[in-house]
C-alpha cells in the first residue's frame, strides 16, 4: 500500500470519527437544553409551592444551614 493510501485511509476515518463525534456533540447539547428547561421549571413549581405553604419568599441558591 502506498504511502499516499494510506494517509487517504486515515483521512477518511478521522474524517468519519469526526463526524459521528459531531453528531453525538449535537445530540447531547439539545438533551441538556431539555434536562436545563425541566429543572428551571422544577425549581419555579417547588419554590411556588413553598410559597403557598406560608413559607418565606424561597432562596434556592442558597446553601442548606448544614453546609
Amino acid at each position: 500500500m502506498s504511502d499516499t493510501t494510506h494517509l487517504e485511509e486515515t483521512l477518511a476515518h478521522l474524517t468519519r470519527q469526526v463526524e459521528e463525534l459531531s453528531d453525538v456533540i449535537a445530540r447531547q447539547d439539545r438533551e441538556i437544553a431539555v434536562l436545563t428547561r425541566r429543572v428551571e421549571m422544577l425549581m419555579n413549581r417547588e419554590a411556588e409551592r413553598e410559597l403557598d405553604q406560608g413559607g418565606t419568599v424561597p432562596l434556592a441558591d442558597q446553601k442548606p444551614p448544614h453546609w
